[in-house]
């Protein structure tokens, strides 16, 4: 068979969000001794390397829609890397500067990376006693309040992950139909379908998606 492509040349990066391919897994299904099949998504092919990507669009897309994000308007995010890594690809495409807020306990590479991409990386110190890199939740909370007085400071939109619907929208409208009509090209059902929660987002939108 053909390899997969896109059928076009994508005008930018954020075009490239959404659509990761479906692979089974057959011989780690054989390796555990499964009965059935194992399907996996492979978010890490997204731009940004990570299905935070799709947050990124959905939410940045969504503010733009509704009149809440206007055009060129500065946007700030706090981070430990892989929303802001999504968000510098879609500012970038969308002409919106984008600052990203990370405590000094996050890596050091994601911050190298947010700014290849073109974003400003705010670097929080952390709290006293924090471990060399692990954020704890004193150094979470510091980071918080850096992002909410810089983004009042500067006039910008907050894409905020945790509180904004777009986080969950983004894989309901997307994530959860792309493993549908993957596993139903393949002749497969979803019998259970399990991710690693961080925000949750993925796995609301995806749960719903499946209901």
């Amino acid at each position: 068979r053909k390899a997969r492509c896109v059928s076009t040349v994508l005008p930018s990066a954020m075009h490239a969000i959404h659509g990761t391919p479906s692979v089974e897994l057959s011989r780690l299904a054989a390796h555990l001794g499964l009965q059935g099949r194992l399907v996996a998504k492979l978010e890490y092919l997204s731009p940004g390397f990570s299905k935070k990507d799709r947050i990124a669009r959905q939410i940045i897309e969504e503010a733009r829609a509704d009149g809440s994000l206007a055009p060129g308007q500065p946007v700030v995010e706090l981070t430990s890397g892989n929303t802001g890594t999504g968000l510098a690809i879609v500012c970038a495409a969308l002409s919106h500067p984008f600052v990203a807020v990370m405590s000094r306990g996050n890596s050091a590479e994601r911050a190298r990376m947010m700014r290849a991409l073109g974003a400003e990386v705010v670097l929080v110190d952390q709290c006293e006693g924090s471990l060399p890199g692990q954020g704890s939740g004193a150094d979470l909370r510091r980071v918080s309040e850096v992002t909410e007085a810089l983004a009042a400071e500067r006039g910008a939109f907050r894409a905020d992950q945790f509180e904004l619907g777009g986080n969950a929208r983004a894989h309901l409208q997307h994530t959860g139909p792309e493993l549908l009509a993957q596993t139903r090209g393949a002749g497969l059902s979803i019998d259970a379908f399990v991710d690693f929660v961080g925000s949750g987002g993925t796995f609301a939108g995806v749960a719903t998606a499946l209901r």
